[in-house]
């Protein structure tokens, strides 16, 4: 027959509440853009651009600047595949609209660095954050129309088609 130590159960006890406690303080959750809807998304964004006469190229990547979806008007220049993509991943790290960047930069030559922080920044108009609930989850990065604008214009046009934002 076993005996236990009561001094030793509640020790064992006390280190299993403890744990339990710190697993909870250093954990987190957070949200998802699905791929599904990502997809979605930049379908929306070429068929937008399409709509004006514009041959686009959209990208969403997730949080983290992985690639979610992509697509491509068949007429739209090789250059706008790595442009779209890298706007996405700027707006998605920087949390912030790249024209928005652009100006900042723009504006405060002091800030020129950013251009350079990481090669796949890109400081031109056409990216913008993906919001969900107060949460950056994601950003979407248009490339190929004439101008940076139009390009931000479509994509945030999908986004309030498919997201209502």
């Amino acid at each position: 027959m076993r005996t236990f130590n009561t001094l030793s159960l509640f020790s064992s006890g006390l280190a299993m509440l403890f744990s339990g406690a710190v697993m909870a303080a250093t954990t987190t959750s957070t949200s998802l853009l699905t791929s599904d809807t990502a997809t979605a998304l930049v379908q929306t964004t070429v068929a937008e651009c399409r709509a004006e006469g514009f041959a686009t190229s959209a990208a969403v990547v997730d949080r983290s600047g992985n690639l979610l979806a992509f697509a491509r008007h068949e007429m739209a220049g090789p250059h706008t595949i790595t442009s779209s993509q890298r706007k996405a991943f700027t707006s998605a790290s920087m949390g912030q609209a790249t024209g928005k960047l652009a100006q900042l930069v723009t504006d405060k030559p002091a800030l020129a660095g950013l251009r350079d922080m990481n090669p796949n920044l890109l400081l031109l108009e056409g990216g913008l954050p993906v919001v969900i609930n107060q949460i950056r989850v994601a950003g979407i990065g248009v490339g190929g129309a004439p101008g940076g604008h139009i390009d931000a214009a479509c994509a945030q046009k999908a986004l309030t088609k498919i997201l209502g934002q």
